[in-house]
């Protein structure tokens, strides 16, 4: 990859070169809640590319070493954020843990596995985020826990308002890597889309509801 390139665009590149990113703005996918997308992410395959997840790593854990020097465990959401929560949590010698999107239904009914003791100063790592929906309800476990949610950090930001504002609504700060914009000027310097694709996806991010209707 090129020196070139600052963290979020190299990131974006990353995603797009193997993959975990696709762009369809003529034939958009359709989530499940029967919105019309122009964009599919699946973050779960950088963990098979050692070289991409260790950018994403080492840029998570100058992120946390520059903005929230005092973090005491690193959590990740179950399943995705999972492993590059450990994988950080191994550079910044901290503690790890995981955050369920409930309690277990038998055992102790634990929603997060490992210790997060009274107090605690938790990052929260997130592969992706769409409405934040997930990822508050993650960072409200930790406080039900006792501990005290930082930050929610991602690797890729859908940029949606709706989870900007959600964000703000909790109190919770909110921190991504890369994101929907900065992938779209890579993916458009990287020739894999043309010039008249971007007002297209542009006016996805702005309103998603009314996107290929």
């Amino acid at each position: 990859m090129s020196s070139l390139l600052n963290k979020s665009e190299q990131i974006a590149a990353y995603l797009l070169n193997i993959g975990a990113v696709a762009l369809r703005p003529q034939e958009p996918f359709t989530w499940t809640s029967g919105i019309k997308s122009p964009i599919y992410c699946d973050n779960r395959l950088t963990m098979s590319y050692p070289e991409v997840r260790n950018y994403i790593a080492d840029a998570f854990a100058e992120l946390i070493t520059s903005q929230y020097p005092d973090a005491e465990v690193i959590a990740g959401t179950a399943t995705a954020g999972i492993p590059h929560a450990a994988w950080v949590a191994q550079k910044l010698n901290l503690p790890m843990a995981y955050i369920r999107d409930k309690a277990k239904g038998h055992g102790k009914q634990n929603q997060i596995e490992g210790l997060i003791a009274s107090g605690q100063k938790v990052i929260v790592i997130e592969d992706l985020i769409s409405t934040g929906g997930s990822s508050i309800k993650a960072a409200q476990a930790v406080q039900e826990a006792g501990g005290n949610p930082l930050a929610v950090l991602a690797i890729f930001s859908y940029e949606l308002d709706r989870a900007t504002e959600a964000f703000t609504a909790a109190g919770v700060p909110l921190h991504s890597l890369s994101n929907y914009n900065t992938l779209i000027d890579v993916a458009l310097t990287q020739g894999k889309i043309a010039e008249n694709d971007v007002e297209l996806l542009r006016s996805w991010r702005k309103d998603p509801a009314a996107f290929g209707v």
